[in-house]
């Protein structure tokens, strides 16, 4: 009977330092290095357009849209996570490999990610000051489920409708994302 073998714990910089070397993308979670699985058509074309959109009002300004490439440093670097959108309008926030004052996140949940999108992400997420909007958009069926900070600066839950939209504003910049926009050219069969 062999031995059950401990998790291998990685320190920041060790993670950083693999990260650089893989052509995997892996997140960092308190110590642990977790690979992360390819997307489907549709997660790819949700994340896509919600990215167009964000990114066809930020032109020419100091506001920063990024896809799934793009780490996300949280905790002084207890995390590190690869958020499907992140929109960052902090001119501070300049390192070239992570970001970590986004003002904006959207995951798109699949059957494998929604617990850890829901949970996990969303608890580490909560805590980021700069934070004002997470999304989560199902990849499953059109159903957008969305936080965003009040007037008290507390964290709020809605639905997005499909008669609704919901306005973005973080600093000098404003967006508008509808359900038709987010699922526009995704098929469920």
């Amino acid at each position: 009977m062999s031995a059950l073998q401990k998790p291998f714990h990685f320190s920041e910089a060790d993670y950083l330092a693999f990260d650089a070397t893989t052509d995997v993308k892996h997140e960092y979670v308190d110590g642990y290095i977790h690979a992360m699985a390819g997307a489907s058509e549709r997660h790819n074309r949700i994340t896509m357009n919600i990215g167009f959109h964000l990114r066809s009002k930020a032109r020419g300004s100091s506001c920063g849209v990024f896809l799934s490439d793009m780490k996300f440093r949280a905790e002084h670097g207890r995390f590190y996570y690869f958020p499907d959108v992140m929109l960052v309008c902090n001119q501070d926030d300049d390192n070239q490999f992570y970001k970590e004052k986004p003002c904006f996140i959207a995951e798109v949940a699949s059957v494998s990610t929604e617990k850890i999108d829901r949970r996990e992400k969303w608890v580490t997420y909560s805590k980021v000051e700069s934070l004002r909007y997470y999304l989560l958009v199902d990849s499953t069926k059109k159903f957008v489920e969305y936080y965003f900070r009040d007037e008290q600066n507390q964290w709020q839950a809605a639905i997005l409708e499909d008669s609704e939209s919901l306005e973005i504003e973080c600093e000098n910049y404003r967006a508008v994302l509808d359900v038709e926009s987010i699922y526009e050219d995704v098929t469920f069969s």
